[in-house]
């Protein structure tokens, strides 16, 4: 089970999450997007390409209370097909909100 608070505030709550793993990185959760919270993200006009993964799109988190996290997401829409179970997941940066993880 993988739980992310933004200020406190649960965005995302999943059982579905995928542990992706690169070399000389942290693992990274990609939780289903059906999992986060309705009416949360924003599409910002951020983008970034990743050799292995393909074109980023970004979004940014805003809370019930109105705060707003830029950028606090990202999501490969059309990962390469190594990583094609990616698709219509997202992850959050750790940095930017906190991600728990159940037996963690």
């Amino acid at each position: 089970q993988v739980t992310v608070r933004i200020g406190g505030e649960v965005v995302a709550d999943s059982a579905a999450a995928l542990t992706l793993q690169e070399a000389n990185h942290p693992a990274v959760q990609y939780i289903p997007l059906a999992d986060v919270r309705q009416g949360v993200l924003s599409r910002t006009a951020t983008t970034s390409y990743c050799p292995f993964k393909g074109d980023a799109t970004y979004y940014s988190v805003t809370t019930a209370d109105g705060q707003t996290v830029p950028d606090a997401i990202w999501a490969y829409e059309q990962p390469f097909p190594a990583v094609a179970a990616i698709a219509g997941h997202i992850a959050f940066y750790p940095n930017k909100a906190e991600i728990s993880i159940a037996g963690d």
